[in-house]
C-alpha cells in the first residue's frame, strides 16, 4: 500500500476525504420519489421524456384533493413551458384529478404542430462590420430554416455569432435584446439578433503588473503576436497556458486593456497579471509501500530565482530503493516559447533486489511543447559510480555477483504524443509515448547499445455519458547491441509494481536467479486491459488484468508471461479520481505475495 502525507492543508483535507468515502461500508440510496403528476396524450417517447422530466417528482402521492389539485397546476404550468421552449406553440393542456380516497393529478396535453424555424437574421446596429466578417458569422448561426424552433437553439446561435465576432478580431461585440417573431399562421419562428460589433482591435504590446520579480521583458517575449496584428483570441489564451504552465504563479489573468487605453497608433496593449507562489516553500513527505519501499524526503523549492518563471528544487531523500541528494533546476520558455530546459545534478544510492548503484548523475534535457499536452525532448545523461550487481551468466548457467566502476554517457530522446481528454481520468482518445536512448558505457566495462522502449494507451467509452470506459496499455521495450551481462543492470528492464503489473512487487515479473533475486532483461513486453464503470455519486469501480514478460533477446518473449488480476475503486474528485486497487499474481511463484493494494491519485493509466 502506497501512501504520501504532504504539509500542504488542502491537499490533505481533499485525500483525507476520499480516503474515508472509499472506505466507507455503505451508501445510503436515495428513496424512490412519486412523479408530481402524470402524463398523458398521445405524445413523442423523446417529447414525454422531457415533459416528466421538467415536471419532476415529489416525496410522496398527494395526501388529498387539494394537494393533488396544487400539483396538477404546478405540473401543467411546468409541461406549458418546456413545450414552447421546444418550438410546441399551441399546445392543449389540462389539469385534472381523479380519485377520492387515494387521489391522483394528472395533465393532459395534446402539443399540437411543432413550429419550425425561419431564416435567422442579423440586425447590426451602428457600423457594421467587414463583408467577410458577417458572412462568416452568419454562416457560424448554424440555424436552417425548417429545423425545430427550439428556443435553446435560438440562445446558443446568439452566443456563437459573438463568439464568431471575438476570433475575427471584434472583441467587444455586444448583443441587444434579439426579437423573435412567433407566426401561428405560418407555424413558424424568426429570430432576428439585434448586435453591436464594436470596432476592430489591433493587438499592441504586453503590460505586466506584479509585486513579483518576473521580468516584463521575458513576458512580453512569450506573446505569440506582433504589434499592430489583428486581436486573436486563441493566441491571447496561448499566452496565457505559456504563464501558467510554468507552475510559478498562483494566478495569472491575460485581458485586453479597456478601450479608453488605445495608443497613438491605434492598438490596444495586452495586460498580464501575475500572483507569484511564495518564492521558498519547504515540503517533507513520508511514503510507505509494500511493493515499492518506505523513506522519508524533504524539498526545498525557490521560486522565480532568475526573474523568469523559473523553479530550483534541493531534494533529499532517505528510502529502502532509491535515496538520493539533488538539484535540478527548470528554465521554461528556454530559447522560444514552450520549450523547457532541465538541469539536474544529484548523487543516488538505488538498492534494489535485482542491484545496487552508488553514483553521481548529471542530465540536462530540452523539452518542446506541442500543442496543449504533447511535446519532444532530448537531451545528455551522466553517470558514474560503482555497480554491485546480480547477474546470470548464460555460458555457466549460474547466478554471478559482480562489482562494477562504471562511466555512462546517455543520449535521451523522448516524444510524447496525447490525444486523450482528460490528463487524470481519460475516457476517450489515446496516448503514445516513445523513448530512444543510445547509450557508451566504459570503465571495468566498454559498451555501446540502444534502448528503446514504446507504450500505447487507449480508452474508449462504451456507453452514453462515458458511464463505462474500456481502457488498454501496451508497452514494448527492447535492447540493441548490448548483453546481459555488459549492459548495466539499472539499464535493463524489470516488470511488476503499481506502474507495470499489479499483483507483483517492483522487479517482480520475469525469471529469478536461484537466490531469488530478479533478472534483468534485453526486452519487455506489458499489457493491461482495465473496465471503468461510473456508480454516480463520485464512485466507481474497476476490473483489470495485466500482463507481462521480460526477454533475454532483443525481441520480446512471451513464452514466460505472468498474469494478474484484480480489482479498484474509484472516488472522483473535480480534478481527478483517487483509486485503491487490490491486485492477485495468478500464477504465483515462492517469493511472491499472496496480493498487492495501491493507493494513489489518477488512473492506473
Amino acid at each position: 500500500m502506497t501512501s504520501r502525507l504532504f504539509q500542504k492543508r488542502r491537499t490533505k483535507a481533499v485525500i483525507a476525504r476520499a480516503v474515508l468515502a472509499l472506505c466507507a461500508v455503505a451508501i445510503a440510496g436515495s428513496a424512490a420519489a412519486d412523479p408530481r403528476a402524470q402524463v398523458r396524450g398521445e405524445i413523442d417517447p423523446d417529447l414525454r421524456a422531457l415533459l416528466v422530466r421538467a415536471i419532476g417528482e415529489a416525496d410522496g402521492p398527494p395526501t388529498n384533493r387539494f394537494d393533488a389539485r396544487q400539483r396538477a397546476r404546478a405540473a401543467m404550468a411546468s409541461a406549458e413551458a418546456l413545450l414552447r421552449s421546444e418550438g410546441y406553440y399551441q399546445p392543449v393542456l389540462e389539469d385534472r384529478v381523479e380519485g377520492e380516497d387515494a387521489p391522483a393529478a394528472y395533465v393532459d396535453i395534446v402539443p399540437g404542430p411543432r413550429f419550425l424555424l425561419a431564416d435567422p437574421a442579423i440586425r447590426w446596429i451602428d457600423a457594421e462590420p467587414g463583408p467577410e466578417v458577417i458572412r462568416t458569422a452568419q454562416a457560424d448561426i448554424e440555424l436552417e430554416a425548417g429545423e425545430p424552433g427550439r428556443a435553446a437553439d435560438v440562445i446558443a446561435a446568439e452566443g456563437r455569432v459573438i463568439a464568431s465576432l471575438t476570433r475575427q478580431g471584434y472583441p467587444d461585440a455586444v448583443t441587444e435584446p434579439r426579437r423573435v417573431v412567433v407566426d401561428h399562421a405560418a407555424l413558424t419562428v424568426a429570430p432576428t439578433y439585434n448586435i453591436n460589433s464594436g470596432p476592430l482591435v489591433m493587438l499592441d504590446g504586453v503590460r505586466v503588473e506584479t509585486r513579483g520579480p518576473t521580468n516584463p521583458e521575458w513576458v512580453a517575449g512569450l506573446a505569440p503576436w506582433r504589434e499592430g496584428e489583428r486581436y486573436d483570441p486563441d493566441k491571447v489564451g496561448e499566452l496565457e497556458r505559456r504563464l501558467l504552465e510554468t507552475g510559478v504563479y498562483d494566478g495569472v489573468a491575460v485581458a485586453l486593456s479597456p478601450a479608453d487605453q488605445i495608443t497613438p497608433a491605434g492598438n490596444r496593449p495586452i495586460v498580464v497579471t501575475l500572483t507569484d507562489r511564495p518564492r521558498r516553500i519547504l515540503e517533507a513527505g513520508a511514503t510507505f509501500s509494500t511493493a515499492d519501499g518506505s523513506g522519508v524526503e524533504a524539498l526545498w523549492t525557490w521560486y522565480n530565482r532568475f526573474a523568469r518563471a523559473d523553479t530550483v528544487r534541493f531534494q533529499a531523500r532517505l528510502a529502502d530503493i532509491d535515496s538520493r541528494l539533488g538539484v535540478d533546476l527548470s528554465l521554461p520558455h528556454w530559447r522560444t516559447p514552450g520549450e523547457t530546459l532541465a538541469l539536474s545534478a544529484a548523487v543516488v544510492n538505488e538498492d534494489t533486489d535485482a542491484y545496487r548503484r552508488t553514483a553521481a548523475v548529471l542530465s540536462a534535457d530540452l523539452r518542446q511543447r506541442i500543442g496543449k499536452t504533447s511535446y519532444y525532448s532530448y537531451g545528455l545523461g551522466l553517470d558514474a559510480g560503482e555497480y554491485a550487481e546480480s547477474r546470470f551468466d548464460p555460458i555457466t548457467q549460474q547466478p554471478v555477483r559482480i562489482t562494477r566502476n562504471l562511466a555512462i554517457l546517455t543520449g535521451r530522446g523522448g516524444a510524447y504524443l496525447d490525444r486523450s481528454n482528460d490528463p487524470l481520468n481519460p475516457t476517450t482518445g489515446y496516448r503514445v509515448t516513445l523513448n530512444i536512448q543510445p547509450t557508451a558505457v566504459t570503465g571495468d566495462d566498454n559498451v555501446v547499445f540502444l534502448r528503446t522502449e514504446a507504450q500505447l494507451t487507449a480508452y474508449l467509452p462504451v456507453q452514453d455519458n462515458a458511464r463505462t470506459v474500456a481502457a488498454g496499455r501496451i508497452r514494448l521495450g527492447s535492447i540493441l547491441g548490448g548483453d546481459e551481462l555488459s549492459v548495466p543492470s539499472d539499464r535493463l528492464f524489470y516488470s511488476g509494481g503499481g506502474g507495470s503489473v499489479r499483483g507483483y512487487e517492483y522487479q517482480g515479473v520475469g525469471p529469478r536467479l536461484p537466490d531469488n533475486t530478479p533478472r534483468g532483461g534485453l526486452s519487455l513486453f506489458e499489457v493491461s486491459a482495465e473496465v471503468r464503470r461510473d456508480l454516480g455519486r463520485n464512485f466507481g469501480v474497476v476490473g483489470f488484468i495485466d500482463a507481462g514478460a521480460i526477454g533475454f533477446q532483443e525481441t520480446p518473449d512471451f513464452s514466460n508471461l505472468r498474469y494478474a488480476a484484480g480489482i479498484g475503486a474509484r472516488y472522483n474528485l473535480s480534478f481527478g479520481p483517487i483509486r485503491a486497487d487490490i491486485a492477485f499474481p495468478l500464477d504465483k511463484r515462492e517469493g511472491d505475495a499472496s496480493f498487492q493494494i495501491y493507493i494513489s491519485i489518477g488512473q492506473a493509466f
